[in-house]
């Protein structure tokens, strides 16, 4: 009996992956193994890149405040640690668009742990 092979469903897989890599520089959009190696890679990066992306925009707020803070008279660590002290629960993200936004806010909560 003659080996049965599903081509419909590889030329599928095959071509789903060359679609997602159409404008890649190369051989990378239209050679099938390099295409797939190509693509695999993206996931990997994506993957990191998610966690990357959380990593650097913790430090944009925290040089946000520091800058913020300094304007103020006072350092970053100073202004974390007093907000801590004093009870006042509020993430870097929120202090970090006071600062750009609503400086007076920002000067507000400021007065209050100084």
């Amino acid at each position: 009996m003659p080996r049965s092979v599903n081509h419909v469903a590889s030329r599928a897989k095959r071509k789903r992956i060359l679609k997602l890599t159409r404008g890649y520089y190369g051989a990378r959009k239209n050679v099938w193994t390099v295409a797939k190696n190509t693509w695999e890679k993206g996931l990997t990066y994506a993957f990191r890149d998610r966690r990357n992306k959380k990593r650097s925009f913790r430090a944009l707020w925290i040089q946000r405040i520091n800058a913020a803070a300094r304007q103020e008279g006072m350092s970053y660590s100073r202004l974390m640690g007093a907000l801590h002290a004093k009870g006042i629960e509020i993430n870097r993200k929120v202090l970090a668009d006071l600062a750009m936004n609503h400086p007076e806010a920002f000067k507000a909560i400021v007065d209050k742990v100084k």
